[in-house]
């Protein structure tokens, strides 16, 4: 039997940066969470611990920090493709770089009807979310979201389904829906073939995926899934796929009747877990192949 190395990678996880631009009295705030991997030609510090091939982590760290200082942050997309870039060409050794970046959301806090020019609020968990990957001279990028946290109140059934022995759950025609969106999409090109940059088109995207999941009466956490999917596809020529990850965020209706009320409908108890969690992908018949778009990237499906 011989042993040999396999696929490898290494790099910096969860390197924390804030970047304020204070170019105009308005200050911008960025906030991110950085993770840096690189891939090459890393046998030697693996078999004889020969680091002369290996950019220290500490080293990568520093470069977020440094690239944020001189050239700005900027959409996450366009600064991850920066550092993995700048990755693959300056070592001779890293024939791949694949960097992620989370972005946390601030907002402005209004003083007077007024947003302040320097003063910000945290709002929800949201978290906007990219993965640049870079092998030779292929790129591909997956950007997303998670923690989206929606409800409707109706316009949701569940029913029809086989029923067993262990079977307790009820059928509902009528039932509150509600999840915490976990979205990511390919884009068919690291560059945007239409004129949106990638700001504007992950907030369109981000409201296509709202607008689907508000408009469809839902049958199934599934059959919104899709639609949501579906959705992003018909109106972003510019992605290829769509994956979700959808976790049921159940509302049971409480029983009211052992003090002599009724409830239609109106009282909830609302349960952390256990949950369903509904996965899939959406994508087109004649998308260009993934490569290794989705290589590491955390999740699902």
């Amino acid at each position: 039997m011989a042993v040999v190395l396999g696929a490898n990678q290494y790099g910096k996880a969860e390197v924390r940066l804030v970047h304020v631009d204070r170019s105009t009295p308005r200050h911008a705030l960025t906030d991110l969470t950085v993770t840096t991997q690189l891939r090459g030609e890393f046998s030697g510090t693996h078999l004889r611990g020969d680091n002369a091939a290996v950019l220290p982590t500490d080293t990568q760290k520093n470069t977020v920090y440094a690239f944020a200082r001189r050239f700005g942050v900027g959409h996450v997309e366009d600064f991850a493709m920066r550092l993995a870039r700048h990755f693959v060409d300056a070592q001779e050794a890293v024939t791949g770089a694949r960097v992620e970046v989370e972005q946390h959301a601030w907002e402005r806090i209004r003083v007077d009807g007024t947003d302040h020019d320097h003063a910000f609020r945290r709002p929800g968990g949201e978290v906007r979310t990219s993965v640049v990957t870079v092998d030779g001279d292929d790129a591909w990028v997956v950007s997303g979201l998670r923690d989206l946290v929606v409800l409707k109140s109706t316009g949701s059934e569940f029913h029809g389904f086989p029923r067993d022995g262990y079977t307790t759950l009820a059928e509902t025609t009528d039932r509150v829906l509600a999840t915490a969106v976990t979205a990511r999409w390919r884009y068919s090109s690291p560059v945007l073939a239409a004129a949106d940059d990638f700001g504007a088109a992950h907030a369109a995207i981000r409201t296509t995926l709202l607008e689907a999941f508000a408009s469809l009466h839902s049958l199934a956490l599934q059959q919104t899934l899709y639609a949501m999917g579906e959705a992003v596809l018909e109106q972003h020529p510019d992605v290829a796929e769509v994956r979700l990850s959808m976790p049921n965020k159940h509302h049971f209706v409480v029983d009211l009747s052992p003090f002599g009320l009724d409830n239609p409908n109106e009282v909830f108890v609302a349960a952390d877990r256990p949950y369903g969690l509904i996965e899939g992908s959406v994508l087109r018949d004649d998308a260009p192949p993934a490569g290794r778009a989705w290589d590491s990237v955390p999740g699902f499906v």
